[in-house]
């Protein structure tokens, strides 16, 4: 059984709790992949938390990139997420309509931005519904808050500093997505990527991190994955996948099991897999 932590993970019946506590706001971060054929906002103005408030992590992003969903400006997120009503000293519950899929993107997107009282919903939307509890399509009165953000920059790590993570061996590298895809085995989901991985990059498929019903395995197992995937845990983490949404459930594992040193690559593949001059490597390739 995972220990409930308001900076990393919490149970539907906590959060069942606090539901009309005026200092926490509730977030639903659902994103999904174009071939998923679903529409996130459409779905939350059916159907969210009650009080929940929808964050949008396409328009919440740099738009100067070509790359889907990169860090936003700092001027942005606080603007984007004062207009949501979240300001500092607010405790931070977020959700996707998955289970488990897009809302730890915003946890570490929060969590880089310096705000710590963030947690993400174990379970997500689905397990909501499960155990019974409200849900309507209601939207919450939005009021301005006060948020200040101090970035604490080495959550997140750029193209070149992860290139000489590769070559150097002094970081452990994680990639979240699916093992064919890793080996290169499988498309890329986005057009214009070529397949393979990160010379020297470990995989660990984010989805062996969660039980059936999306929550998060015990401590021990989560530790058992890590150990088994050959993670040195004696380096610092440096989490990687499709285009820097499922690598942050790596980071929330990482997290949960007591290790505080990782980061996230924010380009990921969508950068690292369109670039001609960076190397790759294929199947059982280090």
């Amino acid at each position: 059984m995972i220990t409930e932590d308001a900076r990393s993970l919490v149970s539907t019946n906590w959060l069942a709790k606090r539901l009309d506590n005026s200092q926490v706001r509730i977030l639903d971060a659902s994103w999904y992949l174009p071939v998923m054929d679903r529409n996130p906002i459409a779905e939350y103005e059916k159907k969210h938390i009650p009080n929940a408030r929808f964050f949008d992590i396409d328009d919440i992003s740099d738009h100067r990139s070509d790359i889907p969903h990169m860090v936003p400006p700092v001027e942005k997120f606080m603007s984007k997420v004062r207009k949501l009503g979240v300001g500092n000293g607010h405790q931070v519950v977020v959700y996707d309509g998955l289970g488990m899929f897009s809302a730890a993107r915003v946890w570490w997107l929060f969590k880089m931005m310096g705000h710590d009282d963030i947690a993400v919903l174990d379970g997500g939307l689905p397990k909501w519904v499960s155990d019974g509890f409200p849900v309507n399509g209601e939207q919450p009165v939005l009021r301005d808050r006060h948020m200040m953000v101090d970035q604490v920059l080495s959550y997140v790590k750029d193209v070149t500093q992860v290139a000489a993570a590769s070559k150097l061996g002094d970081y452990e590298i994680i990639d979240a997505r699916s093992p064919g895809r890793f080996r290169g085995e499988e498309n890329e989901p986005r057009e214009g990527l070529r397949k393979g991985h990160i010379p020297n990059s470990k995989n660990i498929f984010f989805k062996s991190l969660l039980n059936d019903d999306q929550t998060f395995k015990d401590i021990p197992e989560l530790k058992q994955i890590f150990d088994s995937a050959g993670v040195d845990m004696s380096k610092p983490v440096i989490t990687t996948c499709g285009s820097g949404v499922t690598a942050a459930i790596l980071n929330l594992g990482l997290e949960l099991i007591g290790k505080t040193d990782h980061s996230l690559y924010d380009g990921s593949w969508s950068e690292w897999g369109m670039s001609p001059t960076l190397p790759v490597a294929t199947g059982d390739q280090k």
